[in-house]
């Protein structure tokens, strides 16, 4: 079967294939977009679909709208209940025309689509599918959080042969992922987006209003929880200017909150289960501190977390469901590089046609690595682009660990806030000796380590002011080129990792076609680009 996956609510609109079990292609429509999270400057975009990256997980499979088996649209309106949404008259025009509009709205973009193979799937149920399905392993129980979806906040349940078995869901207003948006918002940064910020700013801070948000942020022991309302300013001023202590002193009392919350769920659905492993998503599924804790505190032998865990994830989850439902034999995700790629030749032609001086160099890895043992900034792209909001060695920007300064240097580069962390990328056969307190490998960088002191001091670019570092391990054989590179950059310096975050700067997504990377390139202070086999190197 052929069955596309589409998300077009809120936000993070994305398409994703999967073909007789197997997933084909996933991408953002951002990455085409060039319209960061795919928003568009009004407050309620639920029509904003992803035209091109539909189009494209088509053409990646080589087949038309025409050809379809099933299209999963990872929205359910007959769930939206008009009360939650006050006096919003949109969510009345999601509940009454939404399953008329949506699939005719889905054959305006693609032509030949027959409206009728449309099948709506509850958002929170592609969630689930979408870590549930695509993990390494079969039965599961399966833990989705985040800010909304339809009516609800959250479901708890498993899968036993391929078929979820809910065991708790949480109907709004009660929300997690809403809670820590309001907080977001209070702390100036941008609302649904920006909520890693407050989890970076976290770490600067002590949970010391926890005795007063336990009363407001707490589980009702039957797998659900409350949020109260929250009166901010009795806590801290709203911020406008610079950061006090206070303000990181709440993101870090909400940030425990969370987390505390989060683990007495997830012993509460253990208890009910009996599973011995826990997949993840929904937004706060990127939470991956929250992670972490979840990994060495929970009852669980293993977690495992869907990189693209946010809303575009569930594209790929309602093609999923939909697949599953159909007594498919699903695949395990391969990887999270599901995006576009381009051959050699087709790099070398955008690099003629840019009229840029470039190089072939013998082993790209070998330039690179020689570039970042002296000091330089690398831009990286290599192979598909990655699904989902993590670098993962695909689309890079990269920089010697072991400079301090390196990392107020790539905050520069991206036009960034100085309190947040850079990443690092480790030998996976190196991990071990330097990473402890959280899985390994972490192939998807969604989880924090504790970093062993020795190392910390030889590798201050990535270690986080709490001693953390949210790593991302490289197999030499699922990734060869990385794994190359940084084992020669081993060899320079005698250290296995290199710093790693995504290839952008402020505002703007991922890079993701050649265009945008030579862009990229070109008007930001990095030192040498490595696309595909080529290298351009910035003039002294």
């Amino acid at each position: 079967m052929r069955i596309l996956g589409i998300n077009a609510v809120f936000h993070d609109p994305a398409a994703a294939l999967v073909v007789d079990g197997k997933v084909v292609a996933a991408a953002e429509e951002e990455r085409f977009s060039r319209r960061k999270h795919g928003k568009r400057p009004v407050p309620f975009a639920a029509w904003e679909l992803p035209e091109q990256a539909a189009r494209w997980c088509l053409e990646q499979a080589g087949i038309d709208e025409s050809e379809l088996d099933a299209v999963g649209y990872s929205y359910d309106p007959s769930m939206v209940d008009h009360s939650l949404g006050g006096l919003d008259p949109a969510w009345e025009e999601l509940r009454t025309t939404y399953a008329q509009r949506a699939p005719k709205f889905l054959k305006t973009v693609l032509p030949g689509l027959d409206p009728d193979i449309v099948r709506f799937v509850r958002h929170h149920v592609a969630h689930a599918a979408s870590t549930g399905l695509a993990a390494p392993f079969g039965d599961s129980a399966v833990l989705v959080a985040d800010g909304r979806g339809e009516n609800l906040s959250y479901l708890a349940g498993e899968y036993r042969d391929g078929k979820l078995v809910e065991w708790a869901t949480q109907e709004l207003p009660h929300s997690l992922g809403l809670l820590y948006e309001d907080l977001t918002e209070h702390l100036g940064f941008a609302r649904s987006s920006d909520e890693y910020k407050v989890m970076a700013l976290a770490s600067y801070g002590t949970p010391r209003f926890e005795p007063e948000f336990r009363k407001l942020v707490h589980t009702t022991g039957d797998g659900g929880f409350r949020t109260e309302p929250v009166d901010w300013e009795s806590f801290a001023p709203r911020r406008t200017g610079g950061f006090e202590q206070v303000h990181a002193d709440l993101a870090s009392t909400v940030q425990k909150r969370l987390e505390d919350v989060l683990l007495e769920l997830a012993a509460w659905l253990h208890d009910q289960t009996g599973q011995t492993r826990l997949t993840l998503a929904g937004g706060i599924a990127l939470n991956c501190v929250a992670n972490s804790r979840l990994y060495t505190e929970s009852p669980f032998e293993d977690i495992w977390v869907q990189p693209a865990s946010g809303d575009s994830g569930t594209a790929l989850g309602a093609a999923l469901h939909l697949a599953a439902e159909a007594g498919e034999r699903l695949e395990p995700m391969s990887g999270a590089d599901l995006g576009r790629g381009w051959s050699d030749s087709e790099l070398q032609d955008w690099l003629d046609r840019a009229g840029v001086k470039y190089e072939r160099p013998d082993d790209v890895a070998e330039a690179v690595a020689e570039a970042l043992a002296d000091d330089r900034i690398v831009a990286w792209f290599q192979g598909r682009a990655e699904f989902g909001p993590r670098a993962l060695g695909h689309r890079s920007l990269m920089a010697h660990p072991g400079h301090k300064a390196n990392l107020e240097r790539l905050n520069d580069v991206k036009g960034r806030e100085q309190f947040r962390p850079v990443a690092p990328m480790v030998l996976a056969e190196r991990a071990g000796e330097i990473f402890s307190g959280g899985p390994l490998p972490s192939p998807y960088m969604l989880f924090v380590h504790q970093v062993a002191p020795e190392w910390a001091e030889r590798l201050p670019a990535v270690t986080h002011v709490d001693g953390t570092a949210r790593i991302q391990t490289v197999d030499a054989a699922e990734k060869p080129l990385l794994a190359r590179m940084l084992a020669s950059f081993a060899e320079r310096t005698g250290l296995p990792v290199v710093v790693n975050t995504s290839l952008n700067t402020a505002g703007r997504p991922m890079v993701d076609d050649p265009r945008d990377a030579l862009e990229c390139f070109g008007s930001s202070p990095v030192d040498l680009l490595a696309i595909g086999p080529f290298v351009v190197r910035r003039p002294v």
